[in-house]
């Protein structure tokens, strides 16, 4: 084994590791959907409530590139919003919502 894999633990040379940390990726926090009809989202005013598909107080979905990775609580840090991870879908999960 060389000296440069056994850092990791998990396999992967850390020159590996390295490339894929520049690797963009798109992280969205969801807090609910809903289908409409163009009509629907036309009628759309200032003020409009959209019932979405979650309940109060369900925890929000954390998805990166639309895969979901995690579930989390809205939080207010120095006012803006952020989202306290309590749940991260483990690798195994993740692998098998691939397919």
């Amino acid at each position: 084994m060389s000296d440069e894999s056994k850092g990791s633990g998990r396999g992967v040379e850390p020159r590996a590791m390295q490339i894929l940390l520049d690797v963009p990726l798109q992280v969205t926090v969801e807090l609910g959907r809903r289908k409409m009809r163009i009509g629907e989202l036309l009628a759309l005013v200032k003020g409009s409530v959209l019932e979405l598909d979650k309940v109060a107080g369900e925890p929000l979905d954390v998805r990166v590139n639309d895969k979901l990775v995690a579930r989390g609580e809205a939080v207010v840090v120095n006012d803006k919003f952020g989202v306290r991870l309590t749940d991260v879908v483990s690798p195994s999960e993740r692998v098998e919502r691939l397919s």
